[in-house]
């Protein structure tokens, strides 16, 4: 019996998503995400097996993760069908809200800003990210469809 279910990185949405999480990163910090060539579902499996956590969330009104990589999916202690079915908020404790708010219309405003801050896993275990960027998205006619974050630097807090 074949099993036929795709992992992340291979689905044409996630190849696609992917290819603009670089492509914004580098258009508003000048820096490339990830040292990467290949073809476009080579590049989106590095990015999934990259060595930080990368995140990213959409625009609705209470906006939904719509990607993880390999680390963060770990991090949350989630599966990938779990995890982009979740509201970004729900990775802050109630009292981290009006911060989490202020970050996100910060980057709004200015493309990308750098971070620092507390976090929840889905189990409840707390971190503190060191060093983020958080990054506005921009599809591929340069329309603002999401943020996305990174980080490698956190400590699990007792």
């Amino acid at each position: 019996m074949t099993n036929n279910i795709q992992l992340p990185w291979q689905q044409e949405t996630v190849i696609c998503h992917s290819l603009r999480l670089l492509r914004s990163f580098e258009y508003w910090t000048g820096r490339s995400l990830l040292d990467v060539n290949g073809s476009a579902q080579e590049i989106a499996q590095a990015l999934f097996a990259a060595p930080f956590v990368l995140v990213s969330h959409g625009t609705e009104p209470d906006p939904i993760f719509n990607y993880g990589n390999r680390k963060a999916l770990e991090l949350w202690e989630l599966s990938w069908h779990d995890f982009t079915r979740m509201p970004s908020r729900k990775t802050t404790e109630e009292v981290v809200q009006e911060e989490r708010s202020r970050l996100l219309a910060e980057t709004t405003s200015k493309g990308f800003s750098n971070y620092s801050g507390v976090r929840i896993s889905s189990t409840g275990k707390r971190f503190y990210i060191k060093d983020g960027i958080l990054w506005n998205l921009l599809d591929e006619n340069d329309r603002y469809c999401g943020q996305a974050a990174v980080f490698s630097n956190y400590e699990f807090m007792l």
